[in-house]
This record gives structure tokens, C-alpha cells and sequence, in this order.
């Protein structure tokens, strides 16, 4: 019966330490049921492209709307997005140098102001 305890026991823990390392803190991406994709980041905009800067873990994203959705709106805030990824078609040099060319592009379906100005980061 005592061993039965203990492995009950190792069992919670190994489980519970999972749950831990897959819930890294930081990671801001959440998929939802639906396939869509929720991330926090700044928008700015470079060569023409809007941009998505997430801070942690450092990564960027080429936005495109749909629907009303105007992104111009949300220039130089922090916001929550929610929408389908994709590979990016990004070509631009100058985007690539000054960014790391995203490689991912998000087509957003919603989009939330989290802070009215982005955080120095």
C-alpha cells in the first residue's frame, strides 16, 4: 500500500512538471480551437508592410487585415491579435535588414489595444 502512495506520488510530480515546462512564461501564442493564433506584440510598419514586434521570445510578424480592420489604427501600440498564420511573402531588403524578415505572416481576424504605446523592451 505504501508503494502504491509513492508511485501515486512520482506520478503527480512527473505530471505536474510537465504542465510546467510546456507553460513557459512569456510565450504569448495560444492556439485556439479554431486554428487561429493569438500573439501580443507592437505594431509598426516597415517598407510598407504593417509588423507585429513581439519582445519575448524576440520575434516579428507581417500583418494583414480583413474585414475593417484598419491597422494604421493600432501604429506604435501595444495589442492582442488574433488570426491565421501562415509562411511570410515578404521580399523586402530593407524590411529584412532592419527586422529579420518575418517568417511568418498573420492574417488578423481581431485585434485588441493592450497599452496605447508600446514598452521600451
Amino acid at each position: 500500500m505504501i508503494r502504491l502512495f509513492f508511485v501515486f506520488l512520482l506520478l503527480i510530480n512527473f505530471l505536474v512538471a510537465q504542465q510546467t515546462a510546456t507553460d513557459t512564461p512569456g510565450q504569448q501564442n495560444s492556439k485556439s480551437f479554431n486554428g487561429e493564433t493569438k500573439v501580443e506584440g507592437c505594431v509598426s510598419k516597415s517598407a510598407g508592410d504593417f509588423i507585429l514586434m513581439k519582445h519575448d521570445p524576440g520575434m516579428s510578424y507581417q500583418l494583414h487585415a480583413t474585414g475593417k480592420i484598419h491597422l494604421s489604427h493600432y501604429l506604435g501600440q501595444q495589442v492582442e491579435v488574433i488570426g491565421k498564420e501562415s509562411p511570410s511573402m515578404s521580399t523586402s531588403s530593407s524590411s529584412s535588414a532592419r527586422l529579420g524578415s518575418p517568417s511568418v505572416a498573420l492574417t488578423i481576424t481581431s485585434i485588441k489595444t493592450i497599452e496605447k504605446r508600446c514598452s521600451a523592451q
